[in-house]
């Protein structure tokens, strides 16, 4: 991975390198390897490196052959080698980077179709005076930008937007966003301004300051599902994840892969131990000193029978205390999983040992995984219930039926699109509206309410576009980059989605078995104990936490007369939330998180 940056002035005005040079600076994070700058009267380019192909070669930004065409580029092409072969372009170098150039002067921004792998670019044509803007189609990487009438500035990630916006403010419209996602869903951020280029756009700047946004690829809104045997479909994924592995394996430097020992990390680590023949791979897991949420034991039975290096790491309250800010900087944004401290952590021990890791992101959102996606049609159905008796039931609830509590708020929404969306919100839209004072005054609802097909379609093609592109892929790329590590999820190559997306849902969620079709792959290649042990996520124990060590620091950063969420959301509505955890009376750490997670972002984002 690497760190993007640039400036387009529309006001006359050359491009200020010590100002590109500011916004290098702070994607330094991303590219330690190297840094380099272009700049040609008002557009100018950044660049920070993390050397993973061709590493002796390939600095950018790079010119093309054309002379006219230039390039920043973040990630990795994984297919560069079949296409350099196809281009008859005159290739100084033998890296990725130059193929994106060969590809535009041969078939304009349209080439990136022709692309797999995950990607984030800009290329400036002093030609046509156009600038591209390019994301990948799932959103694995991030671009950012900023405009104004005199300047377009853009970013692999916001904090790098900063030198040129000034004074930066919270998104007000946003706030709602957060606590329903938390996280702000594309093209929103939580900053003032900045927007966010969706997955799979590309985005172009005109000569005369003009921003046009459009999908160059997009995930079926009404799916043609094929006609497969269940045996037939697990052959498909089998093929194309082993396919995926392949590809994602490609890089001049050595990769690892993450193992929870969960199915999903379990089955990629026995894919590429298969395709290297069990040399040299090095595996990491990560525990929580807390029986009820350690998997370790399971990490570690797994490498031994797939023959890895393992490494493990232990994460306690102590390393939430003392890397919330730190990590809220990297993230851009509040952290909105408590595993993001944890996956900051394995990436802090995997770069020890690699430079790039593999993870099983995404099998979850494209095949079923949650335990929500059983009750898929019955989310759907449940308008008929009454909300207001459901949220009686669920205030009654004691903190031990949490899990139940999740599923009657969720029903209880008000639509059918908020009822989608309720299964992962922290808060309920009448939540939402009396701590900020009223409702929405804009929707965000496109992914729940645009897709079609039968139920659980639905809800996967919503949470590939939130959930998973806006909030796990996010979290994803900050904490890996916190540590100069690559991350690569084969789950999410294009082909595995669009296959995903083809397959009846009879294979994915079959005979209340979650994700089936994964889990019998992964029983072609693991022993049934793995692939049939009950799904427990990459949990951390935060409802003990907050009533011992973090109980302290969440009722004064909340309730403090300098407190942004006091002072934005019901001071006396935050407070009875946390009264009401530390009595043990309810189990809130979903919401106290949420807004802890706010606060700390907030309280890190106005001292930059």
């Amino acid at each position: 991975m690497c760190g993007v940056a640039g400036i387009r002035r529309f006001d006359g005005e050359p491009v200020d390198a010590g100002l590109l040079a500011e916004m290098a600076k702070r994607l330094h994070h991303r590219g330690p390897d190297d840094s380099g700058f272009w700049s040609e009267g008002s557009v100018g380019f950044a660049h920070t490196r993390l050397s993973i192909i061709d590493l002796a070669g390939s600095p950018q930004p790079m010119e093309g052959a054309s002379g006219r065409t230039h390039i920043t580029f973040n990630g990795e092409v994984l297919n560069y080698r079949e296409l350099r072969s196809e281009l008859a372009y005159p290739f100084r170098t033998k890296g990725d980077t130059e193929v994106l150039l060969a590809l535009y002067e041969r078939y304009g921004v349209r080439g990136a179709t022709r692309l797999r792998g995950q990607f984030a670019y800009a290329l400036h044509d002093s030609a046509t005076g156009e600038t591209h803007l390019v994301r990948d189609r799932l959103g694995i990487l991030p671009l950012y930008y900023y405009a104004t009438a005199d300047v377009f500035a853009f970013a692999s990630e916001i904090k790098a937007l900063f030198p040129v916006i000034g004074a930066h403010r919270v998104d007000g419209e946003s706030l709602h966003d957060y606590l329903a996602h938390r996280s702000v869903p594309a093209p929103y951020t939580l900053v003032e301004g900045v927007r966010k280029v969706p997955q799979g756009h590309h985005l172009v700047v005109t000569a005369d300051g003009a921003i046009r946004t459009e999908p160059y690829w997009e995930l079926p809104r009404e799916p043609d599902v094929r006609q497969v045997s269940p045996e037939e479909a697990v052959r498909l994924v089998d093929d194309a994840l082993t396919a995926s592995v392949r590809d994602a394996l490609i890089a001049d430097v050595p990769v690892g892969a993450y193992l929870s020992g969960g199915v999903d990390s379990s089955l990629i680590t026995a894919l590429v131990a298969r395709e290297r023949d069990g040399a040299g791979l090095h595996t990491f897991s990560a525990g929580f000193g807390d029986e009820r949420v350690d998997e370790t034991a399971w990490a570690r039975k797994v490498a031994g029978i797939v023959g890895s290096e393992h490494h493990e790491v232990v994460v306690t309250a102590d390393d939430f205390r003392d890397s919330w800010a730190k990590l809220s900087w990297h993230r851009d944004a509040p952290l909105s999983e408590p595993a993001d401290v944890a996956v900051f952590r394995l990436a802090e021990l995997a770069r020890r040992d690699v430079k790039v890791v593999l993870s099983g992101e995404g099998s979850d959102e494209l095949f079923g995984g949650y335990p929500k996606y059983r009750f898929a049609r019955a989310t759907k159905l449940a308008g008929v219930l009454p909300g207001a008796a459901l949220r009686r039931i669920e205030g009654a609830l004691p903190a031990s039926r949490a899990r139940l509590g999740v599923a009657v708020r969720a029903l209880g929404e008000p639509s059918y699109a908020e009822r989608m969306r309720g299964w992962f919100a922290p808060f309920t839209t009448a939540e939402r509206d009396a701590l900020l004072g009223g409702p929405a005054t804009r929707s965000v609802l496109g992914p729940y309410e645009d897709g079609g097909g039968d139920a659980l379609t639905r809800m996967l093609y919503a949470d590939s576009h939130t959930w998973l592109a806006d909030n796990l892929l996010e979290r994803g790329d900050r904490m890996s980059m916190a540590a100069s590590l690559e991350l690569r999820p084969p789950f999410l190559d294009h082909r595995v989605a669009e296959l995903a997306f083809s397959l009846p849902s009879d294979v994915k969620v079959r005979g209340g078995t979650t994700k089936w079709v994964v889990k019998e792959v992964a029983r072609e290649h693991l022993p049934a104990d793995v692939v049939d042990r009950p799904k427990s996520g990459f949990k951390v124990p935060l409802d003990a936490w907050f009533r011992d060590g973090l109980k302290d620091m969440a009722f004064d950063l909340l309730t403090g007369p300098s407190s942004f969420v006091g002072g934005a959301l019901d001071r006396a509505a935050v407070a009875a939330l946390l009264a009401g955890h530390a009595s043990g009376a309810r189990n809130e750490q979903p919401r106290i998180w949420t807004l802890l997670s706010l606060e700390v972002w907030h309280r890190e984002m106005a001292g930059r």
